[in-house]
């Protein structure tokens, strides 16, 4: 009984390893089957575009190099009070030119001063800091674009393809940006319309008026955009709307929108935190060139060294806004994130990662 028993398991075995010889030639396991089945390109691009690389693997050089736009922005003022003898503006321009103490402009019987009277120093100097730090801001872009910054991590796993030079193109070409906020400082200078102290060289640039008007600015700008999207939809559809056809934006996108966007989110807020914050001419011009410049940064379409650094700061991202942009409800502050979190309209992005956001943002 015991031969038998052991001859009928033998037979059974040796049955079965014949039947699992079988089943293995005909249906292959899976990790084999994978080798075998021929790579699907489709399948390949769309894993390319959710697994992106992490910020870890941007080498610290790089990191730095990339951070050095911030000072870039902030070349004309900081050349120019910094400067001493060789760059700085009493050594540049004649003491006729500009006023070290507050001026009080004297405003006729229409409430305007005669811009004859009104000396235009500042003014162009607070143009140029905006444009030579647009300028340096672009050619980052275009660096990171290129790849001369180490790897980039694409916010939105959609790619958004276009040319950099139209969009370039586009960027400059928008009234209700450059066209609208330039005349908006041009007619309250000229007008004698800004504060005694805004018209003052003297002082040098002082980082808490230029923090202050940042915060107060982002705030008011915070409302404003709440208040476009939840008072009414009328509101909406002919103010913020036309930005909002941007669910996946680019770098460029940034003042494409409407004048009276422009002006309820931009040209009041602008008005009431001049009339907030005494500031001088220097100040006022750091704050123009970082507000202006940070506002384009937060649209890109990759993500920034800094973002980890800022967003542990409550500061705005552009992972931040482009949740904004995706899901409309969230993230009201461009900045500052910390009146989202007094609303309650935070969302982190890491909420979408591997939704409509790439892994890292």
């Amino acid at each position: 009984l015991a031969q038998a028993s052991r001859s009928s398991l033998l037979r059974r075995g040796v049955a079965r390893r014949g039947a699992m010889a079988v089943i293995s030639q005909t249906h292959p396991p899976a990790a084999e089957a994978q080798k075998a089945a021929p790579q699907d390109d489709s399948v390949t691009a769309v894993k390319k575009d959710v697994v992106w690389l992490e910020f870890e693997q941007v080498s610290f050089p790089m990191m730095v190099a990339s951070a050095m736009v911030w000072p870039a922005i902030c070349a004309v003022p900081l050349a120019l009070t910094l400067g001493g003898s060789w760059f700085g503006y009493q050594a540049v321009f004649p003491a006729s030119w500009y006023d070290e103490a507050p001026v009080v402009q004297n405003l006729g019987a229409y409430g305007v001063a005669d811009p004859r009277t009104i000396k235009p120093l500042g003014l162009s100097l607070g143009l140029l800091a905006v444009a030579v730090g647009q300028a340096f801001m672009v050619f980052y872009h275009w660096l990171r674009r290129s790849g001369f910054l180490g790897p980039t991590t694409r916010i939105q796993a959609q790619e958004r393809v276009y040319d950099y030079l139209q969009g370039l193109k586009t960027h400059l070409a928008q009234p209700e940006g450059f066209g609208q906020l330039g005349g908006y400082l041009i007619g309250t200078w000229m007008l004698g319309w800004m504060p005694s102290s805004y018209y003052s060289f003297g002082g040098g640039i002082n980082w808490v008026h230029v923090a202050a008007q940042l915060l107060i600015q982002d705030c008011i700008q915070c409302l404003m955009h709440y208040g476009e999207h939840r008072i009414s939809m009328w509101i909406y559809r002919h103010s913020h709307k036309p930005h909002h056809r941007f669910t996946n934006p680019r770098l460029f996108d940034a003042f494409d929108g409407s004048i009276a966007d422009t002006t309820c989110m931009i040209v009041i807020p602008l008005a009431i935190t001049a009339r907030l914050v005494p500031a001088n001419v220097w100040s006022y011009m750091a704050f123009g060139t970082l507000y202006a410049n940070w506002l384009v940064l937060i649209h890109s379409e990759f993500a920034h060294p800094w973002d980890p650094l800022f967003r542990r700061l409550g500061f705005g991202t552009a992972a931040d806004h482009h949740i904004h942009h995706k899901l409309f409800k969230f993230n009201y502050g461009h900045l500052f994130m910390y009146w989202d979190y007094v609303l309650g309209t935070y969302k982190d992005p890491k909420t979408q990662a591997c939704k409509h956001f790439n892994k890292g943002v």
